[in-house]
């Protein structure tokens, strides 16, 4: 029972927590924005546990999507799934118990959340199997990502505002930089099993779009809060965000597996910074 119970964490990526701190600083971002400060405990709880238990559940499906692929890449092949340790049946099942607790969250907010939490189930269902038709899968990986925000302007104001779908915009742009750092640390198996992913797409203007990438995200963030009620200490968290993404941009610009990786492990700590500056600049306007 406890090397069963071992081996589920390891599927669910329990030991790499920067997978779901990737998806949890834009979604309490927008939380934040939306109530105008600290939104409360319960909302507060429910979108963070929501975003660990879904993307504890995405990885079950990626897992089960692609472990024929993943049995080819270096990086991959001793997952779970991939070599046997726990069945397909198994992953699925798991998957989807933690989308229903998820699901069991949603349930404590209001009608218009919950609508939107069966798009962003979807989504989150499509991206495993993008990677085989769609040249920028990143792009898919990057709505699926994002989906946190319109929920959280959902959860908050029953409707869901241009501004949260500005900010979705923006947050995509994020996920395509970071997710290709990814994608860079693969490309050679991807090329060798035929797996479509952005850093083969863009070949050698792949660091190059990474950085425009980066630049739109916190452009268009930037421009989209403007009206922050403490807009230096704002802008000040944009500043220092930036200098992470020009960092990130010096780790990859020879393309070494090893310094794509550590860009990519290191982008949650650009996006609490962005988090760090909405929160700041709500709970210093109140003071």
């Amino acid at each position: 029972m406890k090397n069963k119970l071992s081996l589920y964490l390891q599927l669910i990526r329990w030991d790499r927590p920067a997978g779901w701190l990737l998806l949890l600083w834009p979604t309490l971002s927008a939380l934040w924005v939306a109530s105008h400060g600290f939104p409360g405990w319960h909302l507060l709880t429910v979108f963070t546990l929501g975003t660990i238990l879904m993307r504890s559940a995405g990885c079950c499906l990626n897992d089960v999507a692609d472990r024929e692929f993943d049995r080819h890449v270096k990086r991959t092949a001793q997952r779970p799934v991939t070599r046997g340790a726990v069945s397909v049946r198994e992953a699925l099942i798991l998957g989807a118990v933690l989308a229903l607790l998820a699901f069991g969250l949603v349930l404590s907010t209001n009608t218009t959340t919950i609508i939107w939490s069966f798009a962003a189930l979807a989504v989150a269902v499509v991206y495993p199997y993008a990677k085989r038709f769609v040249s920028m899968p990143q792009a898919v990986l990057g709505v699926a990502f994002s989906f946190g925000i319109p929920m959280a302007f959902a959860a908050v104001q029953s409707r869901v505002p241009p501004l949260a779908w500005l900010l979705l915009l923006g947050n995509l742009f994020w996920v395509i930089a970071y997710d290709t750092e990814y994608a860079m640390v693969d490309r050679d198996d991807d090329l060798r099993i035929g797996m479509k992913t952005s850093a083969i797409t863009l070949g050698r203007f792949d660091v190059a779009a990474v950085m425009a990438s980066y630049l739109a995200y916190l452009s268009i963030w930037a421009w989209a809060l403007v009206a922050m009620p403490q807009p230096a200490i704002y802008f000040v968290a944009i500043g220092v965000a930036l200098a992470q993404a020009v960092w990130h941009g010096w780790l990859i610009r020879k393309r070494g597996r090893d310094d794509c990786f550590k860009a990519f492990r290191l982008n949650h700590w650009l996006g609490f910074t962005v988090f760090a500056g909405i929160a700041l600049s709500y709970a210093l306007a109140g003071v």
